[in-house]
């Protein structure tokens, strides 16, 4: 594994990859395989295939961003050309797609045979070049380099969607340089080399397949297989048949996989290592990595900054999102600080994390306001809650968005989540705020059981009695088949309905109410 002492961009990643690796196995999908030099010459001919449509330096293209090998070409493709990119998930409606158009004006729009395009480009109102991909690869691959422009390491290169659909999106500004660098940090982390293949499933547009499998594996020069799409009943399947020994979950892919039904050889797998972000609860932990045979590092990113914090190598802190992740070359190049109210907290204090590194992005597209609140002088205001111990570990509180006030106090809904979610029955849970009588909020919480099972949602309260504060302890507990989730695998917390159901219970309302079970 060759780490770099300098700044690239992706194109220089790909041809450093190509040069040192050649005909070495690099992508596999179904029963295909691409070689690392496959790579170079495909994406020499998507990007003649650009040049020949008029696009080029810092013209926006959309893609609708299926997890084909297609498509990863097509990206690694356009980036020769100095495009920005905005991948999108193919199954976006006509308004999102929409919302998406009429956001940024793309000079084109690239996908394949998804039938929400056309509308959404009628509907948007824009000019603009609607391509098939199969035309990108029309012209087959090419060892020739000269549809390419120069692009430098602090230019833009990706946009990542972070919230909202319909409306004005926030999306994120990403660079070469925070690409590659994550890139070049990612096999160093967890201690990847040539000898390991990972898998992904995780959807295209996700700035962790991108930059932490995707390039990493160009770094490491490690093979990579893709999947098509995240299926808890076949994932561990696929792993054998693909032999990969590394994975990266988000969301709620390890609760998922726990959920299966459990088979003698489910630690029957070449699988060594998992990276997830946030950390899971110590016991839980434990009981993933002793089902299926694997350790799991932890750690925390996100699309404003994918160098953020990790478990340093060698070390289990459970429970912790780890120290700052620096670079294997280049040396300490990331900052993390906690703040309350503009001074530094105290140790074991709460307070937002803020970072300071070269992969901080450029801002939200077209939101100067929205930029400026959150990156001051430099630094990256997170918006998440965390804590700082004397070893320099960071710990986990909130999103500070998510925080619920009640009775004059603020509390974490992970604090409470992670309560619920040691009963024995409970196999999911989510903790929302809702609106108090007088004023203020209500501690709500909706929990999954075993299919078939009902829970005693007394019973289930009662064990958080002595162990939460009181006013921390839920008023309201609702069971329900399962958690909305996002195309990404996170609880979708705002599709939680905030009002009173007939099928949750109140436990604080009037003697009639609790007698009857609902409020």
């Amino acid at each position: 594994m060759k780490f770099e002492a300098r700044m690239r961009t992706i194109s220089e990643l790909v041809d450093d990859a190509a040069s040192e690796f050649g005909d070495s196995t690099w992508l596999l999908f179904d029963d295909t395989t691409w070689s690392f030099a496959n790579l170079r010459s495909t994406a020499n001919g998507v990007a003649a295939a650009a040049a020949d449509r008029g696009l080029g330096r810092g013209d926006l293209v959309l893609l609708v961003a299926q997890n084909t090998p297609r498509h990863v070409l097509t990206w690694l493709g356009l980036m020769d050309r100095g495009v920005l990119m905005l991948p999108v998930n193919p199954k976006s409606t006509v308004e999102e797609l929409t919302g998406f158009m009429v956001q940024v004006q793309p000079a084109a729009v690239v996908h394949a045979g998804v039938s929400a395009v056309a509308p959404a480009v009628e509907a948007a109102g824009i000019r603009t070049q609607v391509i098939a991909l199969d035309d990108l690869f029309a012209s087959g691959p090419s060892d020739s380099d000269r549809s390419r422009v120069h692009v430098r390491p602090t230019d833009p290169a990706v946009l990542i969607p972070t919230s909202g659909t319909t409306g004005r999106s926030k999306l994120v500004t990403q660079t070469h340089r925070g690409y590659v660098m994550a890139a070049e940090g990612f096999p160093w982390w967890l201690g990847l080399d040539r000898r390991d293949r990972m898998i992904s499933a995780l959807p295209l547009f996700h700035i962790n397949i991108q930059a932490y499998s995707l390039l990493a594996s160009l770094v490491a020069g490690n093979s990579l297989a893709l999947i098509e799409r995240f299926s808890a009943s076949g994932f561990l399947d696929a792993t054998r048949r693909f032999g990969a020994t590394q994975f990266n979950s988000i969301g709620s892919m390890l609760e998922l996989l726990m959920l299966q039904p459990r088979r003698e050889d489910d630690a029957d797998n070449p699988l060594r290592l998992c990276y997830t972000a946030p950390s899971p609860p110590v016991h839980r932990q434990l009981e993933i990595e002793e089902r299926f045979g694997i350790k799991v590092v932890c750690g925390y990113g996100m699309s404003e900054t994918p160098y953020g914090l990790i478990w340093p190598r060698g070390e289990r802190p459970f429970g912790t999102m780890g120290r700052e992740r620096q670079h294997p070359t280049l040396g300490r190049v990331n900052e993390a600080r906690v703040m309350v109210e503009g001074r530094q907290a105290r140790m074991g204090e709460v307070g937002e994390l803020e970072l300071r590194n070269p992969a901080v992005m450029l801002g939200y597209y077209g939101m100067p306001e929205e930029t400026a609140a959150v990156l001051v002088d430099g630094w990256l205001r997170t918006g998440d809650l965390v804590t700082k111990d004397g070893a320099g570990l960071f710990t986990f509180v909130a999103r500070k968005k998510e925080v619920i006030r009640r009775r004059g106090e603020n509390l974490a809904p992970g604090e409470v989540e992670e309560a619920i979610a040691d009963h024995p029955d409970v196999v999911a849970v989510a903790v929302v705020g809702v609106p108090a009588e007088l004023g203020e909020e209500d501690v709500k919480a909706f929990v999954v059981a075993p299919a078939g099972v009902t829970l005693d949602l007394a019973e289930v309260r009662a064990s958080l009695v002595g162990r939460l504060s009181p006013f921390k302890v839920p008023r309201y507990l609702e069971q329900v088949d399962r958690l909305p989730l996002t195309p990404t695998g996170r609880v979708a917390k705002s599709k939680l309905a905030r009002d009173r159901t007939a099928a949750e219970r109140d436990f604080e309302g009037a003697p009639a109410a609790r007698a009857g079970g609902a409020s």
